[in-house]
Order: structure tokens, then C-alpha cells, then sequence
């Protein structure tokens, strides 16, 4: 027996979709987060058609308290969704249609789906954009704080993750710092081009009704209306900004949690995690896990494969509206959901973290990143920097066959390599001395590492 076509789209079908194949077309199971949105596109879609006269003022009435009697009963939890209904827009038609009656149907004039889910996601990311910069906010103000108590710890810098030279602790932090900030600068940018009304561009070449789109958009909290129909329901350069933005995120994320997981080894023990961030182990007693910050870099590949994935989507698709477009919203939902826990985490993490500032500033003490400090010291008595780079290599390489460091040099020795060198040679080669001293800037020197702090504090 053939199936009747019950769509609200059905008239022109005489049979309707098997019941798999429907639930393979249907997107209610994810799109159902931007209820709230639809909703609320909704109510100003409606307060515009009773404007304009398009329908009375009594009809657009009547719908818009049905359509705010259901964002109620959203917001209470009560609305339940039906797949036959196929997205969230035809299931808030059809529970409006059962709370008002037919008058429900006047609420699509002059309207498309396609409009309708552009809207809806410019409005869902909007939202959710203004809270990804907060949670940013919150998260750079904790390593600044971070930064501020730990100025004058000292740690090894690293290149090619050997010890380099010594440098302030604070001043690794505000490089994070620094880069959160940048991924804020670009999410808030990224409001500009999501702040931005498709509605009323229809299905695609705009509507005969003498619609006011102006009017829509201000409703809604939208900078202005899409100048043209055909790019506001085809367009997700917005949405593609935001994962390429989360990604970079990710990846920021990403470097410091591999950081926190090689700190907290026992390789390194520079800090210890509080166990609010941390786990055990089933099998051996003594583990703590620094599962959290792994959680965060192996989610990296995730928001990543959102990129991606709606890269590769909208890669071939002609104008306008393509039911490919559909694959353009779990990536989205996925990525919000996975960058705001993951930002809360990090803070958290390095919020309650313990800093071991004697094990940081002694690994800088028994190794060679002192050694500029010596060929420094060379240039600054006249030696040309590459001649007394040549010196402080071959000390270095006599010290290592010794099994001693430069700071271990009798002055007699140095005095043998070079009669400028003086007693002051063993206070320039002390860690906390040769951090001190690096005050251009931007450098890692005390005072200047507090002038970011004050700069990032004026920022904030």
C-alpha cells in the first residue's frame, strides 16, 4: 500500500518517504539546539508580517503568543520533537499549528526554510561567539594572574626542547597570554560576519510581499540584513571562520596542555596538578594523570576535523541553497560545545596547579644555557660576537668532558682563555642574573615581563 504524503511540504507528492530513508533526511535529532533561536526568529518574522499589514494584527498576535507560550515551554524542558516533522522548524510549525490552529500557517509567508535555518545559526553562534570570548576573557585573566606571582620564578627556555637560556617563568606565561589574545581578537571578528540578518531573502531570490527586512534584523539584534538573497541562505563563511578560528584555539590549547603534561612528569616536575584536573590508575597505585590536559590536545584533532569536513562540504556547492547544507551544523554544535568545557578546563587547571619554583630555577643551574651569558659577556669587552662564540664553545666542550658546568670554572682557567674575563664573570652567569638583565623589549627581564603584565591588565 502506498504511503500518503503528510509533509507540510506534501502537495505536490503522491507517495511519502519509507521510514528510513526519512530518518536518514532528517536533522530534528541535532538541529533541536536552535529551538530557542527558531523560536525567537520566529516572533520577529511574525511582528514584522503584522507591521506591514501582510496579515492582521490580530493573526500575527495570536501567533506570537502561541510561538512564546512554546519558547516557555522549550525553556521548561516540556517540548518534545518528532522526527516525521524532519527539522526543527517544520516540528515548531506543526506544535503551533496543534496549540493555535490553521492560523499557524500565515507564519511562513514571505518565508523559506532556507531564510529561516540561516537565521537560526547566525543566531545560535552569535550567542555563542559572545560566550567563547568571555570564557577567554576569564582564562586570560588567569594566566596574567598566573604571570604577576610567578615573575622572578626562573625556568629554562627551550629550543628544540633543549635547554636554551634561562628565562621568567611569567614570561612563558604571557606568551600564552598573547596568543589567547589573538584568538579573541579573531572570534570577535568573526562577529561581524555572523551579525548579519538572512532573513527575508526566502528560498533564495527574495519575496513579492512588501516585506521589511530592516525591521527583522533589528528585532532579532542583527547589525543589518545580507545585501544579497542568494549569498544570505548559501553563505557559511561564517560558521567556517568560526571552526578555523576554534582550531587555532585548539591548537593554542593544545601547545600549553603538552607543556603542562611534560611538566608535571617526573622528568621535569616543574608543577603538580590538583586532583580536581587529575585521575588514577586502575592497575598502578602511585599514577596521577594529567588526563584533563590530554583530553584538551586530543580534542584538538576534533575541532580540526569540523574544519575540515565542512571545507570539503561546501567545496563544490553551486548556488543556492544545496540539502548538502545540512552537514553544516553538527560540526558547529560539536565545536562550541567542545571549546567552551575546554577553556573552563585549562583556567581550571592552571588556577589550581602548584608551581615547584626551587626544581624550576635548579634545572637551569646544572646545564649550559648560561652560555650566552659568557659570549655576551666576551662581546661586551670588545671580542667580536663570533669569536667569542668560538671561546664559549670550546669551553663548553672542555667542561662536558670534564663533567662540570661553565659556572664550575676556575677564574684562573678563564683567565687563561682570555685575560678580560674578571671575578664578575661568575655573577653574569647566574641564572637569576642573566634573566634580570634581558630588558629589551618584550624580553624575558623582570621589569619588562611586569610591563606586559600591566599592559595585558589595562587589556583586560
Amino acid at each position: 500500500m502506498t504511503k500518503v504524503n503528510q509533509k507540510l511540504w506534501g502537495g505536490r507528492f503522491e507517495a511519502g518517504l519509507e521510514k528510513w530513508v526519512e530518518e536518514f533526511g532528517a536533522s530534528i535529532s541535532f538541529d533541536q539546539k536552535m529551538a530557542e533561536f527558531d523560536i525567537k526568529g520566529s516572533i520577529a518574522h511574525v511582528t514584522m508580517l503584522g507591521q506591514t499589514g501582510i496579515i492582521s494584527q490580530e493573526e500575527a498576535t495570536q501567533i506570537k503568543v502561541g510561538l512564546e507560550e512554546l519558547l516557555a515551554e522549550y525553556q521548561a524542558g516540556d517540548l518534545e520533537f518528532d522526527v516525521s516533522n524532519e527539522d526543527i522548524h517544520m516540528n515548531v510549525e506543526s506544535l503551533l499549528t496543534a496549540k493555535i490552529g490553521s492560523v499557524a500557517g500565515k507564519l511562513h509567508t514571505a518565508r523559506s526554510r532556507n531564510d529561516q535555518v540561516a537565521t537560526d545559526m547566525h543566531l545560535y553562534l552569535k550567542a555563542k561567539l559572545i560566550e567563547v570570548i568571555e570564557k577567554l576573557h576569564h582564562l586570560r585573566s588567569t594566566l596574567v594572574d598566573l604571570a604577576e606571582e610567578h615573575i622572578e620564578t626562573i625556568m629554562p627556555g627551550y629550543t628544540h626542547l633543549q635547554h636554551a637560556q634561562p628565562i621568567s617563568f611569567g614570561h612563558h606565561l604571557m606568551a600564552y597570554y598573547n596568543m589567547f589574545t589573538r584568538d579573541s581578537e579573531r572570534f570577535s571578528f568573526n562577529i561581524e560576519h555572523t551579525d548579519i540578518s538572512p532573513l527575508g531573502a526566502a528560498a533564495l531570490a527574495g519575496t513579492t510581499f512588501p516585506i521589511d527586512r530592516d525591521l527583522t534584523a533589528e528585532l532579532m539584534g542583527f547589525a543589518k540584513p545580507y545585501s544579497n538573497s542568494l549569498d544570505a541562505v548559501s553563505d557559511r563563511d561564517f560558521i567556517l571562520e568560526f571552526l578555523a578560528n576554534s582550531s587555532i584555539l585548539m591548537m593554542h590549547m593544545s601547545r600549553i596542555c603538552e607543556e603542562i603534561i611534560n611538566w608535571c612528569s617526573n622528568e621535569f616536575q616543574f608543577v603538580s596538578l590538583s586532583d580536581t584536573f587529575s585521575t588514577g590508575s586502575s592497575i598502578m597505585p602511585q599514577k596521577k594523570n594529567p588526563d584533563m590536559a590530554e583530553l584538551i590536545r586530543g580534542k584538538a584533532g576534533r575541532v580540526y576535523g569540523n574544519l575540515f569536513g565542512l571545507l570539503t562540504v561546501m567545496k563544490s556547492l553551486p548556488l543556492a541553497y544545496n540539502k548538502d547544507l545540512q552537514e553544516d551544523k553538527e560540526g558547529m554544535f560539536d565545536t562550541a560545545e567542545t571549546i567552551t568545557v575546554a577553556i573552563d578546563i585549562l583556567a581550571g587547571m592552571l588556577k589550581t596547579m602548584t608551581v615547584n619554583k626551587e626544581h624550576m630555577a635548579a634545572s637551569t643551574e646544572k646545564d649550559f644555557s648560561n652560555a650566552t651569558e659568557l659570549a655576551d659577556y666576551l662581546a661586551n669587552k670588545g671580542i667580536p660576537f663570533r669569536e667569542a662564540h668560538e671561546i664559549v664553545g670550546k669551553m663548553v666542550l672542555e667542561c662536558t668532558k670534564a663533567g662540570c658546568f661553565l659556572q664550575d670554572v676556575p677564574l684562573a682557567r678563564y683567565q687563561e682563555v682570555s685575560d678580560l674575563i674578571e671575578e664578575d664573570i661568575y655573577l653574569t652567569l647566574q641564572s637569576k642574573t642573566a634573566v634580570e638583565r634581558r630588558n629589551s623589549l618584550g624580553g624575558t627581564g623582570f621589569s619588562q615581563v611586569l610591563w606586559q603584565i600591566k599592559e595585558a591588565k589595562k587589556d583586560l
